[in-house]
């Protein structure tokens, strides 16, 4: 009777070291889509009451959970401090801090006023800026970038660059990033919820598609090119979230963030600064985004201390 209770446990711990990215995409999406579940359903008068907390909180219970998770049944506690390792691994370049905190940023607002009319609507900058800008960063990088990056760039990105190569697995890794936000176009905050047009739903989507597989692309490369830092990988994350929430409420055009025009404004600023990024390292880098055969060899801890950054 005690076997037959171990042996399907066994059984499919086994299997999930064999298939380590499958089961890791299953847990990601699964968690984060059934604690944001209730609250969408909220939304579309389904289930009464709120939920906004399963939605504050997909990427612990997903990316992050899932992360944990596989990287236990994976490598064990020898995957566990390595990961832990990786989330403190601050050691890099300053061009990569100076490119992640301005340039980053910079690219947001470029995209934002290039767009016909947009200055137009231009509200003017505020002093409040210089106040709300650092709390928004620091609660996104511990509510949304780390806990993501845990999971996209800490378990999945070293695993599929392994099998696929550093293009192939970007490209992967943005489509399968890009549906997981999915449920998201069926809110207010992103342009829909009730009464929304298919079309408006669909639109909006089809232009966060391609800007997430490009923005994957510069994640790649900076974090082939930090020696695979989750850390450095989640301000880049931050440095993408936090400036929309400063920038946007600037423009009119795409300051309406529970609009469906604002949303699509949003998403076409960065899919035009972005995607050019994207294009011109993928060539100056002839597709291989900084990536070098050692990496494949996985990460212990205080490797990253031993060893110089370049």
């Amino acid at each position: 009777m005690e076997t037959s209770n171990i042996s399907p446990s066994r059984n499919l711990q086994q299997l999930m070291r064999r298939h380590p990215l499958v089961f890791y995409f299953l847990l990601a999406y699964a968690f984060s889509w059934i604690i944001s579940s209730p609250h969408l359903l909220s939304v579309w008068n389904v289930l009464p009451g709120d939920y906004l907390i399963g939605v504050m909180l997909k990427q612990w219970v997903g990316p992050a959970l899932a992360a944990i998770i596989m990287t236990s049944i994976v490598e064990g506690r020898t995957g566990l401090l390595s990961l832990r390792h990786r989330i403190r691994q601050w050691r890099a370049g300053w061009q990569w801090y100076l490119f992640i905190l301005l340039g980053i940023p910079a690219l947001i607002l470029l995209g934002i006023i290039i767009q016909p009319g947009t200055l137009a609507n231009f509200q003017g900058f505020t002093p409040r800026i210089l106040v709300s800008y650092p709390v928004y960063f620091v609660a996104v990088f511990f509510g949304v970038g780390l806990p993501e990056e845990i999971g996209w760039r800490g378990f999945a990105l070293p695993r599929l660059q392994q099998r696929y190569g550093p293009l192939w697995s970007s490209v992967l890794l943005g489509v399968l990033w890009a549906f997981w936000h999915l449920l998201y176009f069926l809110l207010p905050d992103h342009g829909g919820g009730p009464g929304t047009s298919f079309a408006a739903i669909f639109t909006n989507f089809s232009i966060f598609f391609p800007m997430v597989v490009a923005i994957t692309i510069i994640f790649t490369w900076v974090f082939n090119h930090t020696r695979g830092s989750i850390l450095i990988a989640s301000l880049v994350h931050t440095a993408i979230d936090a400036p929309q929430l400063v920038w946007a409420p600037l423009f009119l055009d795409v300051g309406q963030s529970n609009s469906t025009a604002g949303e699509t404004g949003l998403n076409l600023a960065l899919l035009i600064t972005f995607g050019v990024l994207a294009i011109l390292i993928l060539i100056l880098t002839r597709g291989r985004l900084g990536y070098q055969p050692s990496q494949e060899q996985p990460l212990r801890p205080g490797e990253f201390e031993a060893q110089p950054t370049h």
